[in-house]
């Protein structure tokens, strides 16, 4: 078995000194911290998302592999020495609480030589920008797993530049490219190395881009979301009349429906906010997946976004997601 398997093996069965113990020996054995974090720890806690995703792994044993895994990148960065080049505040944007690839960044970051204030999950803009005036910060490094937090992310990105604190973004909420980050001006990083690279990178971290939403000023996004809460409870609602299996669901089920339901309308802004139905259909393969692996038919996501598709019928950009994501599902 590889180092990898052994620290797997760990984190099936919640043992958190053997993964401990798996991550110092690669460094004893000669790999250097860094690597350790990027090639053992990140793609264990990815493979750790994927089986949650398929239904193999409970949101208890999730919760205590990341546990295990924030350990073991406190272990490795423990040591690390600034060498001068300044200081970075890492944190997540507001509502996001997946925080352990923030983590990886700012340890990563510390090995590198910088003097790094780690803020943890869902920092509100308004505090991080409180921070900022506060103390003397060279830039800001800032996570985003999820979408919907895309307008916080734009808001941070003018907040940051009103200071003066270059600022750089990543994760899974900028899509798989950074798309979504250029669209609202920010510089993106696709993992620590290149957040890394790119703060030693004085010159491009001070280039600005006004991003592309020229077309938020016809207002759906912020239309949309007013409207969140009706839209929830009559695509509950025709969910009940048109798909009988509902019916029996327990209260557990029943939350766990009305969270989809609203995941959708806020995936569906996100969307509109970036102008990309590519974001909003990525989120329905994903929710089908997951769907399908607990039981679920995948098709049953159209009787909420038919219904959705009715009542938003004077939001043509809306509209146009909407089509695109009933477009896959039949698909």
């Amino acid at each position: 078995m590889t180092a990898y398997d052994d620290y797997l093996a760990c984190l099936a069965e919640a043992d958190e000194e053997g993964a401990v113990a798996v991550a110092r020996g690669m460094v004893d054995a000669g790999t250097d911290a860094e690597r350790v974090l990027l090639e053992l720890v990140a793609p264990a806690q990815r493979q750790v998302g994927e089986w949650w995703q398929r239904n193999e792994w409970s949101v208890a044993q999730e919760h205590a592999a990341t546990h295990i895994s924030e350990r073991v990148v406190a272990v490795l960065g423990h040591g690390a020495r600034a060498t001068g080049k300044g200081r970075v505040v890492v944190a997540c944007l507001d509502g996001e609480w997946h925080a352990l690839p923030a983590r990886i960044v700012a340890e990563v970051l510390r090995l590198r030589g910088w003097q790094v204030t780690f803020l943890g999950a869902s920092v509100p803009v308004a505090h991080l920008v409180s921070y900022l005036h506060q103390q003397d910060v060279d830039a800001v490094a800032l996570s985003c797993a999820l979408a919907p937090r895309l307008p916080a992310a734009r808001r941070a990105v003018q907040a940051c530049r009103r200071a003066e604190v270059p600022l750089i973004v990543g994760g899974r909420g900028f899509g798989p490219d950074g798309r979504w980050a250029r669209a609202i001006g920010a510089h993106w990083a696709a993992d620590a190395t290149g957040a890394a690279d790119l703060l030693d990178d004085p010159a491009a971290l001070r280039t600005e881009s006004a991003g592309a939403v020229a077309h938020l000023a016809d207002d759906e996004h912020t239309s949309l979301l007013k409207r969140r809460g009706d839209l929830v409870d009559q695509a509950a609602a025709e969910l009940r009349r048109r798909f009988p299996p509902m019916r029996d669901y327990s209260e557990a089920q029943l939350d766990a429906t009305m969270a989809d339901l609203a995941h959708i309308v806020d995936f569906l802004a996100a969307a509109v906010y970036v102008d990309d139905p590519e974001l909003f259909t990525g989120f329905l393969a994903w929710t089908g997946e997951v769907l399908a692996s607990r039981g679920v038919p995948a098709a049953s996501l159209a009787i909420p976004l038919e219904q959705y598709r009715g009542m938003l019928y004077d939001f043509p950009r809306t509209g146009t997601m909407i089509d695109a994501g009933l477009a896959q599902l039949r698909r």
